[in-house]
């Protein structure tokens, strides 16, 4: 914490801890704005309280998530003005897991707060907005401008200045909102949709010629007004402070997460800013929002794998779906694209002995050690049923040693079953069932090995742990490879602190669950940067897999290089996930114009330089 955040007893002037919500209401006309009022009692007159600008680090009491949320300070005062009793408003949109929570709050529930933080909302040199427009014949100087949610802040410093002393612009996409306390000479509203004041948007109305009247003009919103109020201002020699919003981590200036690029360098938003001198700021290039699909034109969510028809790139991921039967009852299975079963092995196998999973942060360890009845049992009495379930299926094999691959590789060949996913990555097992996958020469052993006795496409199953996976990749695609499944869980160990050992009895288990999403994510993009390299014609497709819990994560998968998605653990907190993420990939595929999968895949690759796609 800074020296100026500290009293002379080295006590913090902030405050950290719990408030009382009062309220918690959506906003009038808006689907997803609300206006949350809580109450917050601080330790010592000493203590801060909020000024315009300024904004607090938020997170609801109980959380599922781990990190506070910046927000805005919309109003504050005290509490029959007793100088320890606070009340503070944040109007709120809600866009994401911590917001959603912050927006179901209810009087009486507690809530975490941090702050006041940042710098603020204030006139140069002491100057009064009073006294400007009092000098400019009772025309006000000062432009307070705020766009959507960034409405906030900016009426929070409206309602400072002395009353018909500024003009103030508020543009939204529909309706309006946050304006209660707004008292000024000119008040303008714009629209989207034209539902309320000038039809468009804000350069409608804020034009240049107006822009050109004052002498100083403040505004928080999105990224291309702020732009565009800052290129203006600068044109036409108009002084402007611009509050900038980013991610945070801490709040305090301490984690550098929130740094964004000016003229005099970096620059934290939650330390140096939120509130910049507007000639500072350099604004990145804002990319062109993709146009949605034709009215009635449907995207086309299926591809071919070498022969081999999904629907949808929508998988049920081995280990956790069993044989198809078990979730039957909870949603319908056969809208599903494929599904890969519980991995087989040629003997039938009773799993590891004594616990066998653990819930942790970010996700679940398991030691289940491949329990499964065996190849033959499987082909005579689980496969069947599986194929008559309607989504694709792929038969997960897995195996300890190079004899029992290639024998139960053959009696498959003998079966109806349309693909194999190889699996050489179990970390459940000891031996070599995941040592195979572990570096280049053996997996290039195995996977020939079951190439010359099994004819139909074969994806590979490879984990995280190998010292260089691209080499593994390539080396199992000059093996045969028909596509790559990528990953396998993370090698993990849990400690019993009771009984002072391992919890599990195999010591290693296996880590999944959403924690390890950007890690395995990583893999794919890699090992799909690696693909680009080659001809075409040697390409092979990818099967994500990895902490996928949404449609969104499928989305960044297939933007990664991916042509389909495994959903693994998030059926256990979700059995209906995967429907969620059919139909939300659908959506987004709807909204951004793309009409098929295809059109998707790897396009966070595009716009990589040159010179770092060509890097080893």
């Amino acid at each position: 914490m800074d020296l100026a955040d500290i009293d002379e007893k080295g006590r913090g002037l902030l405050f950290y801890g719990k408030g009382d919500v009062l309220s918690c209401t959506l906003v009038d006309g808006q689907p997803n704005v609300y206006l949350l009022e809580t109450k917050i009692q601080l330790e010592r007159d000493s203590q801060k309280k909020p000024l315009p600008g300024q904004f607090y680090m938020l997170k609801a009491v109980p959380s599922a998530v781990t990190y506070f949320r910046p927000i805005s300070v919309y109003h504050s005062e005290l509490i029959d003005g007793d100088e320890r009793q606070v009340k503070i408003q944040f109007m709120i949109l809600k866009k994401g897991s911590g917001t959603d929570e912050l927006c179901r709050q209810r009087a009486g529930d507690k809530m975490e707060l941090i702050g006041p933080l940042g710098n603020l909302f204030e006139l140069p040199d002491g100057e009064s907005a009073k006294e400007l427009a009092e000098a400019n014949g009772g025309v006000p100087a000062v432009c307070v401008v705020g766009g959507g949610i960034g409405v906030a802040p900016v009426a929070n410093f409206a309602s400072s200045l002395p009353d018909a002393s500024y003009d103030f612009f508020a543009s939204f996409k529909s309706g309006s909102y946050g304006l209660e306390n707004v008292r000024a000479k000119n008040l303008t509203i714009t629209t989207d949709d034209g539902s309320v004041g000038v039809h468009g948007m804000l350069p409608v109305a804020l034009t240049k010629e107006v822009i050109a009247k004052y002498k100083y003009l403040f505004a928080c919103g999105p990224i291309p007004m702020l732009a565009y109020i800052q290129q203006t201002c600068a044109e036409l020699g108009v002084k402007c402070f611009l509050s900038m919003e980013h991610r945070m981590l801490c709040g305090v200036g301490a984690c550098l997460g929130c740094t964004i690029k000016t003229s005099q360098g970096l620059k934290r938003v939650c330390k140096d800013g939120p509130v910049f001198p507007g000639e500072i700021l350099q604004f990145e290039k804002c990319r062109k929002r993709r146009q949605s699909l034709p009215e009635g034109v449907e995207p086309d969510l299926s591809f071919d794998f070498k022969g081999v028809h999904f629907k949808n790139p929508v998988i049920a991921s081995s280990g956790t779906f069993g044989f198809g039967q078990n979730y039957r009852g909870l949603f319908d299975v056969s809208l599903l694209g494929g599904i890969s079963s519980k991995g087989c092995t040629l003997e039938p196998r009773v799993g590891n002995p004594g616990e066998r999973s653990i819930e942790v942060v970010g996700g679940n360890m398991n030691s289940i050690g491949l329990q499964n009845p065996g190849i033959p049992h499987y082909i005579e009495h689980e496969l069947p049923e599986l194929m008559k379930l309607g989504p694709t299926i792929m038969v997960n094999l897995a195996g300890s040693d190079l004899y029992s691959y290639v024998e139960a590789a053959k009696m498959l060949e003998k079966t109806d079953v349309p693909m194999m996913e190889l699996n050489i990555s179990c970390p459940n097992i000891k031996g070599n069932g995941a040592a195979w996958g572990l570096k280049a020469d053996t997996a290039f052993e195995v996977v020939s090995a079951v190439r010359q006795v099994f004819t139909r496409p074969i994806t590979v199953k490879l984990g995280p742990d190998a010292a260089d996976i691209k080499s593994v990749a390539i080396a199992c695609i000059a093996a045969g490879a028909d596509g790559l499944s990528l990953i396998n869980m993370y090698h993990a160990v849990a400690i019993d602190i009771e009984n002072e050992a391992p919890f599990f009895k195999n010591i290693h288990a296996g880590f999944a669950g959403p924690a390890i999403k950007p890690l395995a994510l990583r893999i794919v993009y890699d090992v799909y940067d690696e693909l680009l390299k080659m001809p075409e014609e040697k390409r092979i497709p990818i099967f994500a897999i990895g902490g996928i819990a949404c449609w969104q994560d499928a989305v960044e998968y297939i933007m990664a290089g991916a042509s389909a998605v495994e959903v693994g653990a998030a059926k256990f907190a979700n059995p209906n996930v995967m429907i969620e993420v059919i139909d939300g990939l659908r959506n987004f595929m709807k909204t951004h114009g793309y009409h098929n999968l295809a059109e998707m895949r790897g396009k966070a690759h595009v716009f990589m330089p040159q010179h770092m796609m060509n890097e080893e």
